[in-house]
């Protein structure tokens, strides 16, 4: 095991009371009947961490255009993190075995009627990553150091079915990472001592 991987594992564990802190709340918008849907948070193992990201392409029939982590419903039978796994590699190319899966988050209520389980995994830092081009624009690879940083999170307000709802916004490199994704590692940011994965 990398000593990135040791460290994430490490503090992931200690910090599994945090619950939800840093997602909004979107009970109210939900629909009664729910989807299960899970993403993988994808962490580099490499010197300076970076996590994964792609861009979701215009034609998208849901979020459009936005950034995203690879994830998608689960199938079913199918596990948070095997779901998680398996959208990451039909996405991706990034295979289940090259995965070292850490753990799940809390999961929560989306406005868009899933129930969401992010799953928290390192990868190796060379993977070859190949994009379906039916499901990802692009991707890119963002400093862990970068994102999970408060000083990065700008705090919006938007409208949402007409009422107007606070969210976090991160820029890097003209790429804009908000709505359930940067609450997610706005989330990522309050549960662990970030800091002490980028030393």
């Amino acid at each position: 095991m990398s000593a990135l991987f040791d460290r994430v594992s490490a503090l992931f564990a200690e910090s599994a009371h945090v619950g939800t802190k840093g997602l909004h709340d979107d009970s109210r918008f939900i629909p009664e009947r729910r989807r299960a849907a899970a993403v993988l948070i994808a962490v580099t193992e490499r010197a300076e961490p970076g996590v994964i990201l792609t861009q979701r392409p215009q034609t998208m029939p849901s979020h459009p255009g936005q950034v995203a982590f690879p994830g998608g419903k689960l199938e079913v039978g199918e596990t948070a993190v095997q779901a998680a796994l398996r959208e990451a590699d039909e996405e991706l190319s990034i295979a289940p075995r090259d995965v070292r899966v850490v753990g799940e988050a809390a999961g929560f209520p989306t406005g868009s009627g899933y129930d969401l389980t992010p799953v928290l995994g390192g990868i190796p830092p060379a993977l070859p990553i190949r994009p379906d081009p039916r499901e990802v624009d692009d991707w890119f690879e963002a400093p862990l150091r970068f994102v999970l940083d408060p000083a990065n999170h700008e705090q919006k307000v938007g409208l949402f079915r007409g009422i107007e709802r606070p969210y976090v916004e991160i820029n890097w490199q003209g790429h804009r990472i908000w709505g359930i994704t940067a609450g997610i590692l706005s989330n990522l940011s309050h549960r662990i001592a970030w800091q002490d994965l980028v030393k």
